[in-house]
């Protein structure tokens, strides 16, 4: 059953926006399942379907486990709530409306883009040679991943620019000095794009704390495992991954989708 249809008491004109509030909602809720929630310090967002400058964000101040589907806030191209309940605290985070409203405006295939700040993935983001090609994680973003430098906290406008000039065609960035990024047409892409790279900095670090040499693959393996990462013809393993993600969170926490 989707979850569209689990809530019939929404208009058939608003469905497509309440699936993508349940997906939102629902990655929220699986970050901080799998520890990868920094408080109330990152962000996901979901472009409104129908628009191109208008995406759904969490309220600033909320825990990731407490969102909820009607919780997340519409914002227009100025970083303006709109639409918000009643009575409600419709706060932005100036910093998250900065990085996503560059990252939906410079691509509009992406309806999805999830920023994380987890201890690897920082840590990663500050050696000065980014993402190592040392575990099969990693290799699945070998010439796929962007790099930004870092330019202090994200509250800058022209840092837009900057920031999705260097995602370019990539669906994966390492922040530097700051954290990890990820999108996707999807919740599952970006989702499992997001786990993916999460891991493979979990990976290296814990190799290098090893303190034994690293094995570095041929070049030729790495192009291998990159393009056998994102097979044609194949099970779209990201969607199996994500459907699976979900039972993770549905008995204890259903609340999610409301």
């Amino acid at each position: 059953m989707s979850l569209a249809s689990e809530n019939t008491k929404h208009a058939e004109s608003e469905i497509d926006e309440w699936t993508v509030r349940c997906e939102l909602a629902a990655i929220y809720r699986l970050l901080s399942h799998l520890h990868m929630s920094d408080l109330i310090y990152t962000h996901v967002s979901a472009r409104l379907p129908g628009w191109r400058d208008r995406f759904l964000i969490n309220r600033y101040g909320m825990l990731f486990h407490e969102i909820r589907a009607s919780d997340l806030i519409e914002v227009d191209e100025t970083g303006t709530a709109v639409n918000a309940a009643p009575g409600a605290a419709a706060e932005v985070n100036a910093a998250g409306f900065n990085i996503h409203s560059a990252v939906h405006s410079g691509r509009p295939e992406v309806r999805f883009v999830i920023h994380t700040h987890t201890r690897a993935g920082a840590a990663v983001s500050c050696q000065r040679g980014g993402l190592l090609p040392i575990s099969q994680q990693a290799l699945m973003f070998h010439q796929k991943l962007g790099y930004h430098d870092y330019e202090g906290f994200a509250l800058s406008l022209e840092e837009r620019a900057q920031l999705i000039a260097d995602l370019g065609s990539h669906n994966a960035m390492v922040m530097r000095n700051h954290g990890l990024l990820a999108v996707g047409r999807t919740a599952a892409e970006a989702f499992s794009r997001i786990y993916m790279l999460e891991r493979a900095c979990e990976i290296q670090i814990a190799a290098m704390a090893g303190g034994g040499d690293l094995v570095i693959p041929p070049a030729a393996v790495q192009a291998r495992t990159a393009s056998q990462a994102n097979p044609e013809g194949q099970a779209d393993w990201e969607t199996l991954a994500w459907t699976s993600a979900l039972r993770l969170i549905a008995p204890a926490q259903p609340d999610y989708r409301s």
